[in-house]
């Protein structure tokens, strides 16, 4: 956009993502304060329904159709009277409040300074503060992950805006609803190279679902009330907003009976799925002798549905990733995980299928290894709430853009009416496949006194009663965890899926306490994700987060050795990480981090100890971390190589050997 020559005040802007150059003055009035109330202002709330859509032009459009209600029996009761200008910092923490934000994880900076003022003005909301901006937006997705409600993260401008980069980037490859606030320099000096000026919005464009530079204070409300809406509707998604210093400073008297501006997204969101679109499905279903279900992090809202489902059918259910705990893991036509390190027996469900019911998943490469391979023998049904999903990366043979939980509400009702009619008998089905967990059972081996890392969180699952909410971070540790812990319910098990960004379990722990204070929270971590945002051992302290730390370490990057030892002949390249000229020796000492945090810690070495260890850990109040030290030849299996197929699976082997 040109710069703007005239230093008149410029006439109410759109909000737009490109550099603008202005010379608006700033006003320099300081804010008046009153003890009289505004009158009450209704909340606004969305009806947010999704159904059957063709593609759409926006790749990440969401799919639900919405309708805009007042809901009465909410009120917001404002700090300040109708007619008193504040502050834009002021306008915006209130139109947090307004969208329910109890919680923020915001580092503060020269661009942001007066945004935390207005914070501390707040009595409603409460401000987590990370030591790091990269802690604060993994912390914000944890608080997401954990609890389905928008995790709000605050930033300054430049290095700490860049410093929300791998979280958005993060959220935007596992549909995490994140809205993050990064202060920018003064309108007037965008695009002049300022001190610690970077253009965030271009820089966030491809890894945020949408971004906004605000350039006009009396937008402030709508864009924070469209922000949410996006965020939080269709297929979630983080949303970026931007806002210049000097909007922050003016003063304005705030408008919160505002519309969305979101004509080509509300026009692109599908309404509820055709009833002979699912009485397709459920034919296909009947018809079937081995159908299994496919399901991913798009079903965490619709468990109780998804259950429903399997009740009235009798199919076995295969989890992503991403999609572990939207069915109990412990139930018998539980599958487990598949993919390159699930179980033998899912992957074999897959292979021999003849009907896959993929249910809010995106076939990600780590899933299906060679795509043509994959599911060969089956016909495809696809439900998805993103249309640009559908056919990306398989062909199904019947799709339907929509909310996974209207399509499951919709085929139980049919089930419910026609089930008996259709005598669904998948017995031959399961016994085959039961014969397979015997065969291949998920498994490991132990060496002396050393503690097997499966071992480990075999316990950990034991003394917790597989209710505990899991964090990890990324590698050889995250995989372990997602095969032997038992997640019972959605929103137990948070981790960096997509992106695989490591260093996400601590601050994605904090996150998860702070949202859920009355549960056990644990980073299963490694040493190597752990040390990438250690400083977040402070925040734990001075906030009194019952987080406990379960370190698995082995001193390397594990599974990059275990690729290593299988395809570069053992050849280290840059993966221990110890001390070379002291190998006997644990390094660095992790318990000196949390001496210096003021946790308590301990360290245990043999398995016969482990057990009393984590009881410990669990019993302690507060936060604690446990040091287990584990070998570092164990690899993650079964495995099947990088865009390899069912019959490429590796079962056996480790470190131990040589391939």
């Amino acid at each position: 956009m040109a710069a703007a020559t005239s230093n008149s005040a410029l006439p109410k802007l759109s909000t737009l993502t490109s550099s603008f150059k202005s010379s608006i003055p700033i006003s320099k009035s300081s804010l008046p304060f009153s003890t009289t109330p505004q009158k009450p202002t209704p909340y606004r709330s969305f009806d947010v329904s999704c159904s059957l859509s063709h593609a759409s032009s926006n790749p990440r459009s969401a799919a639900a159709s919405v309708t805009q209600k007042t809901a009465p029996p909410h009120y917001f009761i404002s700090r300040y009277a109708d007619d008193e200008p504040r502050k834009g910092a002021d306008i915006l923490v209130e139109a947090l409040e307004r969208e329910g934000v109890k919680d923020v994880f915001a580092y503060p900076g020269g661009a942001s300074m007066e945004i935390h003022q207005a914070l501390t003005r707040s009595k409603i909301i409460r401000n987590v503060l990370p030591r790091h901006e990269q802690g604060g937006v993994f912390a914000a997705e944890g608080y997401a992950r954990s609890s389905g409600i928008p995790g709000v993260c605050i930033a300054t401008s430049g290095p700490g805006a860049t410093n929300l980069v791998s979280g958005l980037a993060d959220a935007m490859l596992d549909s995490i609803p994140l809205v993050a606030i990064t202060g920018q320099v003064p309108r007037r000096m965008i695009g002049t190279d300022a001190f610690q000026e970077t253009p965030i919005v271009e820089v966030t464009r491809s890894i945020t679902k949408h971004n906004y530079l605000v350039l006009d204070v009396d937008d402030i409300p709508r864009i924070v009330s469209e922000a949410f809406f996006l965020a939080s509707s269709g297929r979630p998604g983080p949303v970026l907003i931007d806002v210049p210093k000097d909007i922050q400073q003016q003063l304005a008297v705030p408008k919160w009976n505002h519309s969305l501006r979101l004509p080509g997204y509300l026009s692109r969101l599908p309404k509820a799925p055709a009833e002979a679109h699912l009485e397709q499905i459920v034919r296909l279903v009947s018809e079937s002798k081995k159908p299994v279900l496919y399901v991913g992090g798009g079903c965490l809202n619709s468990s109780e549905e998804l259950k429903r489902f399997v009740e009235l059918t009798g199919i076995p259910v295969a989890s992503t990733l991403m999609g572990l705990g939207a069915f109990p893991i412990s139930d018998e036509l539980s599958l487990q995980m598949l993919g390159m390190h699930g179980t033998v027996y899912a992957n074999y469900a897959v292979d021999k299928s003849d009907l896959l019911l993929a249910f809010g998943v995106r076939f990600d490469d780590r899933v299906t290894g060679k795509l043509e391979a994959f599911a060969s023998r089956a016909k495809i049904v696809h439900i998805d709430i993103d249309s640009a999903e559908i056919g990306k990366n398989k062909q199904p043979h019947m799709s339907v853009c929509s909310d996974v939980k209207l399509a499951l509400q919709g085929i139980n009702k049919i089930l419910e009416t026609t089930g008996a009619k259709l005598n669904l008998d998948y017995s031959e089905w399961r016994q085959e496949l039961n014969e397979q967990k015997l065969k291949f059972p998920l498994s490991y081996k132990t060496f002396g006194e050393a503690i097997p890392p499966q071992y480990a969180i075999q316990v950990l699952d034991e003394l917790t009663g597989g209710n505990a909410i899991i964090s990890t971070g990324v590698g050889q540790h995250q995989m372990w965890a997602a095969q032997f812990y038992k997640y019972k319910k959605p929103r137990q098990w948070l981790t960096s899926g997509g992106l695989g960004a490591m260093g996400f379990g601590l601050p994605a722990a904090i996150g998860a306490a702070v949202a859920n204070p009355e549960a056990v929270v644990v980073d299963i971590d490694g040493d190597g994700s752990f040390i990438m945002n250690v400083q977040e051992l402070a925040t734990i302290r001075v906030e009194n987060l019952p987080v406990k730390i379960l370190l698995l370490n082995n001193q390397h990057l594990g599974m990059v050795v275990q690729w290593e030892d299988r395809f570069y002949k053992a050849n280290r390249a840059h993966t221990y990480l110890g001390d070379p000229s002291n190998e006997s020796e644990i390094f660095p000492n992790m318990l000196k981090f949390a001496e210096a945090c003021g946790i308590p810690a301990a360290r245990v070495t043999k398995k016969e100890d482990l057990k009393a260890a984590i009881q410990k850990m669990l019993d302690t109040p507060g936060p604690y971390l446990l040091d287990v030290i584990v070998p570092h030849q164990e690899h993650v299996l079964p495995m099947i190589p990088s865009g390899g197929a069912f019959k490429d699976v590796i079962t056996e082997g480790d470190g131990r050997t040589q391939y």
